[in-house]
């Protein structure tokens, strides 16, 4: 087991422009980001611990999503938005340029960040980003994500879920989505579930990569792929995107979540491909 550092985080907020993020910072060496959508800095603490033994990480809840409170709760999450949000906490910690490891969502935010602001970001490290747009059944596929966001606010909470999942390729055992989301369950997860699906899914999953910007960005660009998610709409999303980039994807342990499910085989994957200039 990889050593894990033990100084505890720093917790502090940054207002910018509609909202208050909540952010964490951790260790000493240079800086690494962890981001997802809509995953907040939770989902990441242990892989921060262990990276924060020989690097200052940074993680933060993205605008709307737990502690990291908006003005206008109607407002959609963007993945520029959310760009724009780190953009300015980089630029209040007076740091960069990072190495930011987004996933799913949080991989969409990163590639926004790296349009609009790459002399912050040398290496972004990609992990699953859903772009959708780059698929050939790019129509079929938002009209399925919009039936699951119809589902779900119509009440089907449970519907939506199994759903989201089918669409997604992803098996779960039967009666999985109603053991997880059927029940009695925390009011802020039910907040940020409810955030997410009619503010944030869609515009996440029909962001279009500008894929110019991308290349001539000078910002090394990885695009991560979980072992376990082979099939899977963002395994076929990823790999289109590194397609149209020109690069081969890399590999990591597990599948969409292998951050949270396996934090130590994934913080030595991630070691070797950031020694991998």
């Amino acid at each position: 087991m990889a050593p894990i550092s033990t100084a505890p985080a720093t917790v502090r907020a940054l207002k910018v422009p509609g909202a208050r993020l909540h952010y964490e910072v951790r260790g000493e060496g240079p800086l690494v980001v962890l981001v997802g959508a809509p995953m907040d800095a939770r989902a990441f603490e242990p892989l921060a611990d262990l990276l924060a033994v020989d690097h200052t990480v940074l993680t933060t809840d993205p605008r709307g999503i737990n502690r990291s409170p908006v003005d206008d709760p109607d407002q959609d999450s963007t993945p520029q938005l959310r760009a724009d949000d780190l953009s300015r906490l980089l630029s209040h910690l007076d740091a960069g340029p990072a190495v930011l490891l987004g996933s799913s969502g949080g991989a969409v935010t990163a590639l926004a960040l790296v349009q609009s602001y790459p002399e912050q970001v040398h290496t972004v490290v990609a992990h699953e980003p859903p772009v959708e747009e780059l698929l050939e059944d790019r129509e079929q596929s938002h009209a399925r994500t919009e039936d699951v966001i119809a589902t779900y606010l119509s009440g089907d909470v449970t519907g939506a879920w199994t759903k989201f999942f089918a669409q997604a390729n992803i098996t779960l055992p039967d009666d999985a989505c109603e053991a997880m989301f059927g029940g009695e369950r925390d009011r802020q997860q039910v907040a940020d579930e409810r955030r997410w699906f009619e503010h944030e899914l869609r515009e996440t999953v029909r962001w279009q990569p500008d894929l110019a910007a991308l290349r001539s960005a000078g910002t090394r660009i990885v695009i991560g792929i979980g072992d376990d998610s082979a099939g899977q709409s963002c395994d076929r999303a990823s790999k289109a995107l590194a397609a149209a980039l020109g690069i081969e994807p890399t590999m990591f342990p597990g599948d969409h979540t292998g951050f949270a499910e396996d934090p130590d085989r994934f913080a030595i994957r991630l070691r070797t491909v950031l020694r991998a200039k």
